[in-house]
């Protein structure tokens, strides 16, 4: 007697475990990458420990907004983020200013990129603004939290080594867990010497409550801020993600679109003290890998499990804050300086490539990095003036010596 052969059950898909693990790590990275400069910008900005909560949970809560919707959308790996070398530049400067006109800055900041983006501009100013004299900008703006950084070894050898320690061992097998590990290892050498400072914790709620800051606009504010922020935003972040994604294929998303909604989300959350957003580079590129999915049109997943974590974050943003203000400050500058170690390097390459534009590039570089301000204008603006200044010269000898 025979038996009919069973119908076979259809194979049930399988959890894309890969994919969301890789969202998990972008998340990761970014934030113990980041942490210290959130603390050091805000404080710089005057903000009280309410406005701090306010600000970063904000800008948390639309970028896990905003990347859940773009991924769904266009089923791409779409990766949002902030204006890192922003941060620098807050950090800086926001303390010549008042937390009216720091927020003032940051409205203006993100309404260019609105108007940039809406406009299709984006491609052009790329042009207008050359690559080696933003990446000297880049370098400069960034260059001196790093040697602050590293100054700050000395102050607390028990806390500091064993986070460089960590950092350089983790560098040399793992790349993008190399701030995490090092987090990780301040902060047991903190307990360990008990150097925490727990009472920053009673100031701040778990669940961030928005706080209204009326911006107030400042000529100051905007040629030191606003006009450099603007310029790193376009350049280092935006130019660079709009690269990650057409490297890995994905070139349906309109690199206009995304500098639109990221600069309108900019200025809608600015009051509330969040940070000028972009699009995402180096979070972005981990979760676009092969490693992340085998094909390609699932590797969205990826982006929603970052978007889903930015979400998280933005309703702990309180308790995050409260816990990164309570470690040493010597081990929140190294971690600061280690974070940015990459995109010095990054930017110093690209400034220096093209012997063209090497000495231009100098100057920008060594102008920005003095960080003096002059005129009530900083230093990133006169060495990125100073840098097209003497391009323009010597274009023109150039073109001196070669006529008859």
């Amino acid at each position: 007697m025979t038996h009919a052969p069973q119908p076979l059950s259809p194979a049930r898909p399988s959890l894309p475990v890969g994919a969301l693990l890789a969202g998990l790590v972008a998340v990761l990275v970014s934030f113990a990458s980041n942490i210290p400069l959130f603390v050091q910008a805000f404080a710089a900005a005057h903000y009280s420990p309410a406005q701090s909560a306010s600000g970063l949970a904000s800008m948390y809560l639309l970028l896990g907004v905003m990347g859940m919707a773009l991924c769904w959308r266009y089923r791409v790996p779409v990766v949002l983020g902030w204006n890192t070398p922003g941060l620098a530049v807050l950090i800086a400067g926001a303390g010549h200013f008042s937390t009216a006109e720091v927020v003032g800055a940051l409205l203006v900041t993100g309404l260019v990129l609105f108007v940039v983006g809406l406009s299709r501009a984006f491609d052009w100013l790329a042009r207008v603004l050359p690559l080696p004299l933003a990446s000297g900008l880049l370098a400069g703006v960034l260059l001196p939290f790093v040697l602050r950084g590293l100054s700050a070894i000395p102050q607390a050898p028990a806390l500091t080594l064993p986070t460089l320690l960590a950092f350089f061992v983790t560098r040399a097998l793992s790349p993008r867990w190399a701030v995490p590990a090092a987090l990780v290892a301040g902060v047991l050498a903190s307990v360990l010497t008990r150097q925490l400072h727990f009472e920053s914790l009673g100031q701040l709620h778990l669940l961030a409550r928005p706080e209204w800051i009326t911006p107030n606009f400042s000529v100051g504010a905007m040629l030191t801020l606003a006009l450099p922020s603007t310029i790193l935003a376009l350049t280092s972040q935006n130019l660079a993600g709009m690269a990650v994604l057409h490297s890995h294929g994905y070139k349906q998303v309109p690199p206009a679109l995304l500098v639109t909604v990221t600069g309108a989300a900019s200025v809608l959350a600015a009051p509330l003290g969040s940070l000028t957003m972009n699009m995402g580079a180096i979070t972005a590129a981990i979760c676009m890998g092969e490693d992340v999915h085998p094909d390609p049109k699932k590797r969205y997943i990826a982006g929603l499990a970052c978007a889903a974590g930015y979400l998280l974050l933005g309703l702990c943003a309180g308790a995050l804050l409260g816990l990164a203000g309570s470690f040493p400050a010597p081990l929140m500058q190294l971690l600061a300086g280690l974070a940015l170690l990459g995109s010095v390097q990054g930017g110093l390459q690209n400034a220096f490539a093209d012997p063209r534009w090497r000495e231009s590039a100098l100057l920008t570089f060594a102008f920005t990095a003095a960080g003096f301000s002059f005129l009530s204008i900083g230093g990133a603006l006169w060495g990125l003036l100073l840098g097209l200044s003497s391009a323009a010269l010597g274009g023109w000898a150039e073109r001196r010596k070669r006529k008859p």
